[in-house]
């Protein structure tokens, strides 16, 4: 899709790429090999074009959520309940009690910081990997 759009974004002299990622293109997550790999590729070319872009206005961004409140994140907390013979709300806890602020994100928060990035006044962010975990995230940077 990117590679698409950014004749017209360029042309128009204006715009926003926002890649979805994950928090654990800053902290490999156990056992998600594949995931954490292509993830990190995304953040390799999202910070590549946003160097190419930015003379054209355009800005290029990426979120890493954490554990976020999703029908994709409840059915993989009932697939770990099911392994180890246990309820996925107990599972659901347990990740809470990994993260700072006690709590899974939800997708509204989520959705705030993509709406500020595709905004106006994000014009002078570019290039960067924002976190929304609830301080899941141990780094410094």
């Amino acid at each position: 899709m990117t590679r698409e759009v950014v004749p017209v974004l360029k042309e128009k002299r204006w715009g926003r790429i926002i890649n979805m990622t994950s928090i654990s293109v800053k902290q490999p997550i156990d056992g998600r090999i594949l995931s954490n790999t292509i993830r990190s590729g995304v953040i390799g070319l999202a910070k590549t074009l946003s160097n190419e872009l930015a003379p054209f206005n355009v800005t290029v961004n990426s979120v890493c959520p954490g554990y976020t409140l999703t029908e994709r994140v409840r059915s993989l907390a009932r697939t770990v309940a099911a392994k180890e013979k246990t309820t996925p709300e107990a599972v659901i806890k347990r990740w809470e009690a990994t993260i700072p602020m006690g709590r899974l994100g939800t997708p509204a928060e989520f959705a705030a910081l993509v709406t500020f990035l595709a905004s106006e006044r994000a014009g002078y962010i570019t290039g960067a990997a924002i976190q929304i975990d609830g301080g899941w995230y141990k780094g410094v940077m």
